[in-house]
């Protein structure tokens, strides 16, 4: 249990006095589906990087759920779930998820400490509702702010005609190093983009 974060409400945490973040929680999870009241998670990755975006520590897990979760799956999750290999995953070596919500609250813990983590990833406030409907002790941990990717990609797609292609695997880790590799793309595009008009 983190020490003083856990359970804490916003106007718990004055974050003016806070010192300025240092590392990114990115984070990536899949679902049997995008109903958040009934649909539950069965995988997630976590890689903590430094604005570099230079790795520093990561984590999965595949969580297993009952049959019956499993069995009511929307045919899109059935679909990618199986071509992706992750129910063959879930059914072979998927672990209990109370033991992976304690080991995900101790890993942001460990590489956070009292700083609340900054979540990362595309279209992040998806899993953001995920982590607070079912993962409450992680959602303790997490800063108010979010870093989403797809905000960018909006401005870039629209603003500068500029896509990141990338492949559609939809595994938690891959999707993770996808969204890294897209982010990337766009501070390097802006960059240049910047050198040429001076």
């Amino acid at each position: 249990m983190h020490p003083t974060l856990y359970n804490y409400t916003m106007t718990e945490i004055d974050y003016k006095s806070l010192p300025n973040p240092t590392k990114l929680l990115w984070v990536d999870l899949e679902m049997t589906g995008i109903d958040v009241s009934r649909d539950r998670i069965l995988e997630v990755a976590c890689e903590v990087t430094d604005f570099d975006f230079k790795t520093l520590a990561s984590y999965e897990a595949v969580i297993r759920q009952p049959s019956a979760v499993l069995g009511s799956m929307n045919d899109w999750s059935k679909k990618h779930h199986k071509i992706s290999g992750l129910i063959d995953r879930i059914e072979k070596s998927g672990r209990p998820e109370k033991e992976v919500i304690h080991e995900l609250v101790g890993f942001i813990t460990a590489q956070f400490g009292t700083e609340p983590a900054i979540l990362a990833g595309n279209s992040i406030h998806n899993d953001r509702n995920f982590i607070k409907q079912w993962w409450p002790e992680v959602e303790a941990l997490l800063h108010y702010r979010m870093c989403d990717v797809s905000s960018l990609k909006i401005i870039m797609n629209c603003k500068y005609d500029t896509v990141f292609k990338k492949k559609e695997v939809h595994r938690a880790f891959d999707d993770i190093q996808a969204s890294i590799a897209e982010l990337q793309y766009y501070l390097d595009f802006l960059r240049n983009d910047e050198s040429q008009k001076n």
